[in-house]
């Protein structure tokens, strides 16, 4: 019995040191994995634009609504809906022929007019060759005077009633007040139209140039000017650049300009509303037109830009970048991002110049480990994206390589 012990306790013995060899051998066999390979970028200081996104609306810098200076009843629509017209140009035209009668009568009323005063003026001319000779009295002399008086008022009362007449006449074409492009005919022909009443017979809007209407955060516009006043940033918000981008993303050819922005905060929404004009010459901007303006509103000089991806988030959002010290071993540290421009987003706080901040490589690190940086050439990237496939974005991982998979 007691022979058996012995002989079991020494197999057991036999076991665990054969179990230990193995072990080692196993940890020794391990291999051991080289250091992974990271494309970085070495950061430095530019100055940046600053450049805000915003909504805005076409409008027509000019509009006016035709509407009838005389009563009448309506011939004749000239022009063609939609088209361009000058100022000036006849649009509509209403039955002149009682205003004709009109001007007939005033000029009657004038010839009898200046035929009263011819004769007042002659009597006067008498009396006064009689009042020299002392052949009249003073008496008769003084009436002729007045009598010529009143002739010279009457003929001066029938000039206006001529005038007025004939512009009444005038008025029986209804003519443009501005250039520009003419809406649709709100009246037909054979319409019965007053000149004090409020019918409006068409629209005209001046399209060229041209007002986008857009609106800012009170609290972004208050930041942009604390920190021009405080030097983070140059320019003038008054003379800033505006650029358009239309419905469907394509940039408008030509540049505009701020005109102003309102000096009141709309209390509902928080908005400042600003405006700003572009030329139009191909007519491609319509009132009401949704668009997005880029307005520049300043320069940040020490901005510290970074491609897009390089920029990671954290659970709760907040921006984070890897950083290479100079012992080539990896960082994680938070930082303030501002606006992205393109594919580059400019980092406020957290980063110098001449700091390595790595953009590609992201599964096969962590914080505190080693790493063999090399410069980050973006062409090579975009050849080795797949067809259809740009590089991977903010915070998003690649997928690792076949080593790394292996």
């Amino acid at each position: 019995m007691r022979m058996n012990r012995l002989t079991l306790t020494a197999a057991l013995a036999a076991l665990a040191m054969l179990a230990g060899c193995q072990k080692e051998e196993e940890q020794q066999a391990a291999p051991v994995f080289p250091p992974p390979q990271v494309s970085i970028i070495t950061t430095e200081t530019e100055a940046v634009p600053i450049t805000n996104d915003l909504p805005g609306r076409i409008a027509a810098t000019r509009i006016s609504e035709v509407r009838p200076r005389a009563t009448g009843i309506v011939m004749e629509r000239v022009f063609q809906q939609g088209s361009m017209v000058k100022e000036g140009d006849v649009l509509y035209r209403i039955d002149p022929a009682s205003f004709e009668v009109q001007v007939a009568s005033a000029e009657a009323t004038l010839r009898r007019a200046e035929a009263v005063q011819l004769q007042a003026r002659q009597t006067a001319s008498r009396q006064d060759q009689l009042r020299k000779a002392n052949a009249a009295s003073a008496q008769q002399f003084d009436d002729a005077v007045a009598q010529l008086a009143q002739a010279d008022a009457d003929v001066a009362i029938a000039q206006a009633s001529l005038a007025t007449a004939k512009l009444n006449l005038q008025y029986t074409n209804v003519t443009a007040p501005i250039s520009g492009r003419i809406g649709r005919a709100l009246i037909t022909e054979g319409a019965l139209v007053s000149a004090n009443g409020t019918e409006n017979l068409a629209t005209i809007q001046q399209l060229d140039p041209v007002y986008a209407d857009f609106t800012q955060s009170a609290t972004d516009l208050i930041r942009l000017r604390k920190g021009m006043q405080d030097g983070a940033l140059s320019g003038d918000g008054n003379e800033a650049k505006v650029k358009l981008l239309m419905d469907d993303g394509a940039p408008y050819a030509h540049e505009g300009k701020l005109l102003f922005s309102e000096a009141a905060v709309d209390e509902t929404t928080g908005q400042v509303t600003l405006r700003g004009e572009f030329p139009n010459p191909d007519g491609d901007l319509l009132p009401g037109m949704y668009v997005r303006v880029l307005i520049e509103q300043g320069m940040r000089e020490d901005a510290i830009p970074l491609p897009t991806q390089a920029i990671q988030r954290d659970t709760a959002g907040n921006a984070q970048v890897f950083v290479v010290n100079a012992e080539d071993v990896v960082g994680l540290r938070s930082v303030r991002t501002g606006q992205t421009i393109a594919e580059r987003t400019v980092v406020i706080e957290g980063l110098k110049a001449g700091e390595k901040v790595v953009v590609e490589g992201f599964q096969k690190i962590r914080p505190g480990a080693k790493v063999v940086p090399s410069a980050w050439d973006p062409a090579a990237a975009e050849k080795q994206a797949a067809p259809g496939e740009k590089p991977s974005g903010e915070g998003e991982a690649k997928a690792a390589p076949a080593e790394a998979a292996k």
